[in-house]
């Protein structure tokens, strides 16, 4: 994820996180994806065998920050009773952002 503007590569983080609580069969993927859009974000909501659910996200630190604390809490039928999360350098592999 790269634009014309000097700098913006370096600005741009990757958001690993993992939501634990009841994420699953409650939209919480479909939310994140349409949160992650918006924010102009590029990556992916998954859900994973133990119950939680997955996002890997990358973009500007403050978009993240955003999806971040929507994480915490989640759709109205969501209830998240941890967030696991970590930043680490961008890889610009994401095109979009998907609900797997």
């Amino acid at each position: 994820m790269t634009s014309g503007y000097p700098g913006r590569m370096a600005a741009t983080m990757r958001l690993r996180a993992v939501a634990k609580g009841e994420v699953q069969g409650v939209g919480f993927r479909f939310a994140v994806r349409r949160m992650a859009r918006d924010l102009g974000l590029s990556g992916f909501a998954e859900n994973q065998m133990d119950g939680s659910v997955l996002v890997e996200a990358e973009g500007p630190a403050e978009e993240l920050e955003m999806l971040e604390s929507f994480l915490r809490s989640g759709p109205r039928w969501a209830t998240v009773t941890s967030l696991e999360s970590r930043r680490q350098r961008a890889t610009g592999e994401f095109q979009g952002f998907v609900a797997r």
